[in-house]
């Protein structure tokens, strides 16, 4: 998957202020892997190898497929899997978008560029 999906830390000091995490989506595929419809107000799996804490502010600027604007999100840790996890899970953080007018049109975006295929039994990275 790192070649559909990129996810890259820049450098701030986490006491001050949230992480920020570039999300690059270049295919559906990725993005319905990532994707987390069981959050209200939608949500996205985040590979990282960043050692997280539940409740954790995180600062996303998500770029989808076949979309050039970059979408900014201030998300919350709602899971985390650790590295060497059950099942071969990739290590990451599950974050949910807030809950306001931006963050859900972002999900409407997403869940429309997903389209069918939100639906799926395939599996996914999230819960």
């Amino acid at each position: 998957m790192s070649d559909t999906l990129s996810a890259g830390l820049s450098p701030v000091s986490p006491a001050s202020r949230p992480s920020v995490i570039q999300l690059v989506f270049r295919e559906k595929g990725a993005l319905y892997a990532a994707y987390i419809p069981l959050f209200t107000g939608g949500g996205l799996f985040v590979p990282t190898t960043r050692n997280y804490r539940l409740a954790d502010d995180i600062y996303l600027l998500l770029s989808l497929p076949d979309d050039p604007q970059r979408y900014p999100v201030a998300g919350r840790v709602a899971w985390i899997t650790p590295a060497n996890a059950s099942g071969g899970r990739t290590q990451g953080v599950g974050v949910r978008f807030p809950a306001d007018d931006k963050a859900r049109m972002l999900k409407q975006k997403i869940e429309e560029i997903l389209g069918t295929q939100i639906s799926s039994s395939k599996p996914t990275q999230t819960v």
